[in-house]
């Protein structure tokens, strides 16, 4: 199974073309029948994927592309894409349960969806940093058709504000690849295109542009590109607008898999290329992340529109993420990627069940509802259970990344703990007073009396949505297994020193002469 992340990422194309020619209504079950294939070979994936051999990427498929630059079609699965991988292949059928009853322009609309999943699954499985980049710009293009297509009134706003933020820093990052690129064939006499042959690079300490070097340079052309998608405060303005103007569907995916694409590049890249302006600039972005998990929570309290809640609590809780990153150990590194997962089902889940509440009484507003426990039980459980797992509760999946995040911070600068575990305490706020106002007390108002309950449709969904949440909160040792054994192999020494300072700090002669 060589070509395993090939038919990954090809498969939702093969469902494009055959909605094509058939009906609106048929076109929603092959969507979501190439999408459950899919979330099959996600399956086979993890169990193949063998977490004792990461020092070398797995199913590798490489073929030529612009040969005389050594530039390749070239996938393989580590422990960094393998998790992203699966989430991306789990909420894709849940995403399109989610947007089942969309009507206009059907056959469009699954398209999209479907190309959203090949340009999300080929950016965490390219290893040709080129290819790489061509799927991280074709995501772009289905999303920002999801939002401007099928979005709510102000969808031209959000979609075009959700672009022109997203494609400034694929600039920034195009120059780092260039730059990239260039460099390794004047040291190495070759070209190459390899991800992980740019981790070889060397650098002299010259100063290049304004005081700072090539890898700091290098460094903030990937970096700022990433925390724009994470998004990190103060860059996170266009993430509320496209969320509350985007359809269900493309909520879901859009906090459940898109923004992981930036804590992905963050590691992928900015890390392990850069390594000594990481940890120069990690306090820098450690304060940005502590003032986005306070910002992120308390504008979520003030808000009265579920969705605009749900997204300012992503700025939030993806300002842990990045928090666990910085802190530059095991625990903060390995919790960092776990809660990517963690939060993509749980916010991913809240924005599901929030088009559940606006499908049956087209308003999203706080005070448009109450008491409605009563009247839709199974929809109370699932919100409470999935909230319960957003709020990082014992038992469920969020408490063990952020146990891990926050362990790791405090090893690192005690201080960031400290002010970060705030951020869980206004989680905990802002969640319970939506789930008080929602669900309990009086129904007062007369249309939340004939409120129906779970559907087939959704119990699909919530139901597998649900195990992971459990799984994952009970019994994670799989998942960090694999994900420990590639950190160690890319960043093995860091991870041991609590820090990169030691990392291509090799004089340039000394590895002349190794190299020789």
């Amino acid at each position: 199974m060589q070509a395993l992340p090939l038919w990954l990422t090809l498969l939702p194309f093969a469902g494009i073309f055959l909605i094509l020619p058939f009906s609106a209504r048929l076109s929603r079950w092959i969507a979501l029948t190439t999408t459950l294939a899919g979330a099959a070979l996600g399956v086979y994936l993890y169990f193949a994927f063998d977490g004792t051999q990461a020092t070398l990427p797995q199913f590798v498929f490489s073929v030529p592309w612009i040969a005389s630059y050594e530039i390749k079609w070239a996938f393989a699965v580590d422990g960094l894409s393998f998790p992203l991988v699966l989430l991306t292949k789990g909420m894709m059928p849940i995403a399109i349960l989610a947007s089942w009853h969309e009507s206009r322009r059907v056959k469009a609309f699954m398209a999209s969806f479907l190309l959203l999943d090949a340009a999300m699954t080929g950016t965490f499985l390219a290893t040709d940093i080129f290819l790489f980049y061509v799927f991280w710009e074709l995501m772009l293009i289905p999303m920002l058709l999801l939002i401007g297509v099928w979005g709510s009134k102000d969808r031209i706003y959000a979609a075009l504000k959700f672009f022109l933020f997203t494609f400034a820093g694929s600039v920034l990052m195009l120059v780092a690849i260039f730059w990239l690129f260039s460099t390794y064939h004047s040291q190495f006499g070759v070209y190459s295109s390899n991800i992980t042959d740019f981790y070889k690079l060397t650098f002299g300490p010259e100063s290049v542009f304004l005081g700072m070097s090539a890898p700091e340079l290098i460094f903030l052309g990937f970096t700022i590109a990433f925390l724009i998608k994470v998004p990190l405060f103060p860059l996170h303005t266009w993430l509320p607008d496209a969320h509350v103007q985007a359809p269900t569907g493309g909520s879901i995916l859009l906090a459940a898999v898109l923004l992981k694409m930036g804590t992905y590049g963050l590691l992928r890249f900015s890390i392990p290329i850069a390594p000594l302006a990481f940890a120069k600039y990690s306090n820098c972005l450690a304060a940005l992340a502590i003032v986005g998990i306070l910002y992120g929570a308390w504008v979520a309290f003030q808000q009265t529109d579920i969705k605009k809640m749900v997204a300012y609590s992503s700025v939030s809780h993806l300002g842990f993420v990045v928090l666990g990153l910085c802190s530059m150990n095991r625990l903060g590194l390995t919790g960092s990627v776990l809660q990517m997962v963690n939060h993509g089902l749980s916010t991913g889940g809240l924005f599901f069940i929030v088009g559940m509440l606006y499908e049956r009484r087209h308003t999203r507003e706080f005070n448009d509802y109450g008491g409605i426990a009563a009247v839709v039980p199974w929809l109370s459980f699932f919100f409470v259970f999935v909230s319960a797992s957003s709020m990082a509760v014992p038992g469920l999946n969020g408490f063990i990344g952020e146990f891990l995040i926050l362990g790791g911070a405090f090893q690192k600068n005690r201080v960031w703990a400290m002010t970060a575990v705030l951020g869980v305490i206004f989680g905990a706020l802002y969640t319970l007073s939506m789930l008080k106002q929602i669900l309990f007390g009086e129904v007062t108002n007369v249309e939340n009396k004939t409120l129906k309950d779970v559907s087939k449709r959704e119990w699909a969904a919530l139901l597998p949505l649900c195990a992971f949440i459990l799984w994952l909160g009970v019994y994670p040792k799989p998942f960090l297994t694999k994900i420990d054994t590639t950190l160690d192999a890319y960043w093995g020494e860091a991870l041991k020193k609590t820090s990169f300072d030691s990392m291509n700090t090799v004089p340039k002669k000394e590895t002349d002469a190794k190299r020789s």
